[in-house]
């Protein structure tokens, strides 16, 4: 599977540690950045993974910020992106069972490294149900306010 990977300055740890676990799994694994902990600006990141997503069907993306909130927030103003910002595993199952989420968005300050891996294990596993969910995410898709 295609997997883009982007972040903030405050969560190149987790990062490496999804990047490293994911490869090894066998995934294709593109770290749109940053590269340093020099400071940055996350809605840049979050657009570039969600542009990524949005041009390559079938992928998936992930994005770190500090709480996950701006990047998250940045992503989803991509057309066609349906990022879900998860803390648990139980969200991370519903993002992907029911909103077909496609990108996961991470918290660098509010989960330890390791459940971070845990919730993208279950975010790459987790199938979307579709069925009475397809309108639902139509509708996210299609809606230009």
């Amino acid at each position: 599977m295609k997997i883009f990977i982007g972040s903030d300055h405050t969560a190149l740890e987790m990062k490496s540690a999804i990047s490293d676990f994911l490869k090894t799994l066998g995934h294709q694994v593109t770290d749109l950045g940053p590269e340093s902990d020099e400071a940055v600006d996350y809605p840049d990141f979050g657009f570039k993974v969600g542009e990524a997503v949005n041009k390559n069907k079938n992928s998936l993306g992930i994005v770190i910020c500090g709480s996950g909130i701006g990047i998250s927030i940045a992503a989803n103003k991509v057309k066609n992106i349906r990022a879900a910002l998860c803390y648990e595993k139980e969200a991370v199952e519903l993002a992907r069972k029911h909103n077909n989420a496609n990108v996961l968005a991470l918290g660098a300050r509010f989960i330890a490294v390791q459940k971070a891996v845990n919730l993208v294990e279950t975010f790459i596993n987790t199938e979307f149900e579709g069925d009475r969910h397809e309108t639902r995410v139509r509708k996210l898709c299609d809606y230009s306010g």
